[in-house]
């Protein structure tokens, strides 16, 4: 792990599955609220497993330049394993770094049209200087566009009250690592101290409820990133073994009733590099 990134969740198979699947449901409108617009070179920092970068290298289209940034030398390796099982190892130049310090070659700081981050900077001890990074990293006039998680806008109802609990206890992990889980509020703020002005935030929304598929899945990601966190929870004295089983019962009844309901939002704040 790079100095300044502390990833809660690990980088184990199962954890890989998991950001296998949430990708699978967030992406397409993770790329709509992107709004791509005719950029040529692009680059996407903390790319992980790498699918929603390729996902930009299809939507920018042929001849178009994509790198993508990952510390972590087993995300690299499962993305790049993605990539040519789907026949589309050509498509994005993946690249080991760290986000606070990119790995741009001669010539290239400047010139990338658009740099983009998701997920990323909730798991930084330093946010502004990854920011700065991708401001530095862009053209004049050039796009810096941010997505990540303000933890406090899961709504689940009815409430479960043993999960939530949990729930809040997890984000109490963050501050063990130094890492903040509310950061989504805070993006337009690290665009402008890095020096890119503000243009744009919106919200990614998603959720589900009885009767559509999708909530079995979105209830499943919920658990499991409690989860991960357990050997830091339980060492911190933030949770006892017991809250993890009964978090899993709670959610296995809370998801087959039929009044439940889940929703959620990513924060994105988008900059431009002045010209």
């Amino acid at each position: 792990m790079a100095e300044g990134s502390a990833y809660i969740h690990g980088t184990a198979p199962d954890e890989q599955e998991r950001l296998a699947r949430m990708n699978d449901l967030i992406n397409a409108e993770c790329l709509r609220a992107l709004g791509l617009r005719g950029e040529r070179r692009l680059l996407d920092v903390g790319s992980g497993l790498g699918q929603f970068t390729r996902r930009l290298a299809r939507a920018a289209g042929p001849g178009a330049t994509v790198v993508g940034v990952e510390a972590s030398e087993a995300q690299l390796a499962e993305a790049r394993r993605l990539a040519e099982a789907e026949g589309e190892a050509a498509l994005v130049e993946f690249r080991k770094g760290a986000a606070e310090e990119l790995p741009l070659r001669a010539g290239e700081a400047g010139a990338f049209d658009l740099a983009h981050a998701r997920f990323l900077l909730e798991h930084h001890r330093r946010p502004g200087a990854v920011v700065a990074e991708m401001v530095g990293a862009v053209r004049p006039g050039g796009r810096v566009v941010l997505l990540d998680d303000d933890h406090d806008v899961l709504r689940m109802h009815p409430e479960p009250g043993a999960a939530l609990a949990l729930w809040r206890a997890y984000l109490r992990s963050y501050d063990r690592l130094g890492c903040d889980p509310y950061v989504g509020r805070r993006l337009p703020a690290l665009l402008h101290q890095a020096g890119a002005r503000p243009v744009r935030s919106d919200l990614v929304r998603y959720g589900a409820c009885a009767g559509q598929p999708e909530l079995g899945a979105l209830v499943e990601n919920l658990a499991r990133v409690m989860e991960s966190a357990r050997a830091l929870m339980l060492v911190e004295g933030l949770a006892a073994e017991g809250d993890f089983e009964a978090m899993r019962a709670e959610l296995a009844s809370w998801a087959a009733r039929p009044d439940a309901a889940l929703w959620y939002s990513i924060c994105l704040a988008e900059g431009v590099r002045p010209g």
